[in-house]
């Protein structure tokens, strides 16, 4: 998962870091002009928005086919937030026929883009200055965090309630979508990429955690897997035990190699995994 001495070897090679970064970039912009340009989805809409979780005050990112009402899903970034990283990936979904909300995982403690990308997280000593952040984000907290992101997008017209949501999340965010999941009925399909802390001690460890009627993904990056190599075989069982559809998968990729600014990321392990979440949104959706 993404810790310390991840952290440090990436900071160790910023000249590698920063052809990768701008590698990354270039393909995140390639991604979203190519889904502007075809298909039938036609325009796509998009805004900031923000709305009220008890004394909190959510901001999020909002995008959506602006001539089709589709189905919602919820999208919670890494530890690096909201960003431009996180938007693009958005608009791509978007541009397949979804409304996606972006989530600012930090907003209890802080409004808005804290990084502009991983290079930033990075220099900017980042891990350090989140911590007091990552610490209220307890399964509660995400799982009120849920049913309150679901319910304003419920309200929102350009979402199609009757097909039901979808939740993705990447690193840190891959548990939320699991717990989000158990908070709300609604979320048909949660598919978790490189998550960390998918199995833990804790009562409330997501893979004991999983729904009967829901669809999950669990993508799981090579050198996560060689740290705890048995994860996989408990999330299978936990799965089968739960009764529920999906799959556990281990990729050719590094911790974060889902998302176009992260120096782990590998454009077509990257490629194989956007896939297998789309097939797992039209099986469920």
């Amino acid at each position: 998962m993404c810790d310390r001495d991840l952290l440090a070897r990436w900071a160790m090679d910023r000249r590698k870091f920063g052809a990768g970064a701008a590698l990354a970039g270039g393909a995140v912009g390639l991604s979203a002009c190519t889904t502007y340009g075809g298909g039938d989805i036609g325009r796509l809409a998009e805004r900031s928005v923000s709305f009220a979780i008890g004394d909190d005050t959510m901001d999020a990112f909002f995008v959506h086919p602006a001539d089709s009402e589709s189905p919602a899903v919820i999208m919670w970034p890494d530890i690096a937030g909201l960003r431009d990283a996180k938007r693009a990936m958005a608009r791509r979904l978007a541009g397949e026929g979804y409304a996606v909300l972006v989530l600012n995982p930090y907003y209890q403690s802080v409004s808005g883009e804290q990084f502009a990308d991983f290079a930033a997280f990075v220099e900017q000593d980042g891990f350090e200055k989140v911590k007091p952040w990552r610490d209220q984000l307890t399964a509660g907290s995400v799982q009120r965090t849920a049913r309150a992101a679901a319910g304003w997008l419920m309200e929102q017209s350009a979402v199609d309630g009757a097909r039901g949501m979808g939740t993705q999340g990447y690193c840190m965010g891959g548990p939320f979508t699991i717990w989000s999941a158990a908070a709300v009925p609604g979320i048909r399909a949660a598919a978790s990429f490189h998550g960390g802390g998918l199995v833990r001690e804790a009562e409330n460890s997501p893979h004991t955690m999983l729904r009967g009627d829901a669809n999950y993904l669990i993508a799981i990056a090579q050198d996560d897997d060689a740290e705890n190599p048995d994860h996989k075989a408990i999330l299978r069982r936990a799965m089968a035990d739960a009764g529920a559809a999906g799959q556990v998968d281990v990729f050719a990729g590094d911790h974060g190699w889902t998302v176009p600014d992260s120096p782990a990321y590998d454009r077509a392990a990257a490629e194989r995994a956007y896939a297998l979440l789309l097939e797992t949104y039209a099986r469920a959706l």
